[in-house]
């Protein structure tokens, strides 16, 4: 479970301090300031009821934004919003169906009326060698990767702010050769490629436009989109540790960090790049 990183200010007389408390309490101020660089901020997760998008939500109301969730089964929407607790409204929907997007964006309006950042997180994958490809993974995979990402953002934009933010999840496998996932690998080149269009396509909004590419990162889409058990996870994660140069799998927090700076301020310039969150896997 994830909790609130928040500092608390305790309000006490500054007369029954010991002289130094007062730098203390000063700092535990400015902590709470920077904790806050998403304040006032309304963001849309999609894919959020877990895994990366649950951590970015939980990430982004941290930091003070207002966050609108989606995901396709309302068990897991409801338990992640009881677990982010405030701030957070879930509309349940799947990504690949228009229909669905325009019930979400009409929540966002109706509850607030704009948009500030939009992580187009929800993805699905697939195994399979060529050979073996059937028309059901391809079309399922770009039509929730492709198809999905792309009216995600082109159906916030009439509620985007301009100076906005738009993140979309791409993959390491982006730029390299993985067996038996290219299909996956060709959905995810094509996001990689959307952020380096969109960026100018949006410049005059000065709406920026990035991609964030996770590294070797469990989480329960192993499980879920690619059908792998526990077992099977567990032998993925530790072959993959060999070639990482920080020795270890990732963690959904950091992936939401970093998703964190490219929609705040910290980035405000920089715009069209795909930032690697990999541990050096794909630098090597």
């Amino acid at each position: 479970m994830l909790f609130s990183d928040r500092s608390i200010i305790w309000h006490l007389d500054p007369a029954m301090h010991h002289p130094n408390e007062r730098g203390w309490m000063t700092q535990l101020q400015r902590r709470d300031t920077v904790s806050q660089k998403l304040a006032g901020k309304v963001a849309v997760v999609t894919g959020g009821s877990s895994g990366i998008g649950l951590a970015t939500a939980q990430r982004f109301v941290n930091e003070g934004a207002y966050v609108f969730i989606t995901g396709r089964r309302q068990t897991e929407l409801d338990a992640a919003v009881s677990q982010i607790g405030h701030d957070i409204t879930a509309v349940q929907g799947d990504v690949s169906k228009l229909a669905d997007l325009d019930k979400l964006y009409a929540m966002v309006k109706q509850e607030k009326g704009k948009l500030d950042i939009v992580f187009a997180n929800a993805g699905t994958g697939a195994f399979g060698p060529i050979g073996k490809i059937t028309e059901e993974d391809f079309d399922k995979q770009f039509d929730v990767n492709v198809k999905g990402l792309l009216f995600t953002v082109q159906k916030a934009l009439p509620l985007l702010q301009d100076g906005g933010s738009i993140v979309l999840n791409a993959s390491i496998v982006s730029i390299t050769g993985s067996p038996a996932l290219s299909v996956y690998s060709a959905t995810k080149a094509a996001v990689r490629s959307f952020a380096r269009t969109w960026a100018v396509d949006l410049k005059e909004r000065k709406i920026r436009v990035n991609a964030i590419s996770p590294g070797v990162v469990p989480t329960p889409g192993y499980n879920t989109a690619l059908g792998m058990n526990q077992a099977a996870v567990d032998q993925f994660v530790n072959a993959s540790v060999v070639n990482i140069p920080l020795g270890r799998p990732g963690t959904t927090d950091e992936i939401a960090k970093a998703v964190s700076f490219l929609a705040s301020e910290d980035s405000s310039y920089v715009n069209g790049i795909e930032l690697f969150v990999d541990g050096g896997l794909a630098q090597i």
